[in-house]
């Protein structure tokens, strides 16, 4: 299976509305461990999924696109640092 395939399969066995954990969405993909974990990595990196502990959320249209943002615009005038908005120092 190619990678995209995969991602696609994991995002889409996701619950929009509550987390799930490693385990049961690899149960539920019929995946390999390795080939999950590897998925959530690039999910993670995509700004799609966050990840805390064993479980995996998917992220609502908003906090992906504020996570984009923040991840691709350096002169925004604010940082989240562990989930608290802070003013940048420049």
């Amino acid at each position: 299976m190619k990678q995209e395939d995969a991602d696609w399969l994991v995002y889409h066995q996701i619950p929009p509305s509550e987390p799930i954990t490693v385990a049961d969405l690899t149960a539920r993909c019929g995946l390999e461990l390795s080939v999950t974990e590897d998925c959530l990595v690039r999910l993670e990196r995509y700004c799609l999924i966050e990840r805390a502990g064993p479980e995996v959320r998917m992220l609502t249209f908003g906090e992906a696109l504020v996570k984009n943002q923040f991840k691709y615009e350096e002169d925004l005038p604010f940082v989240i640092e562990n989930g608290i908005i802070k003013e940048r120092r420049m």
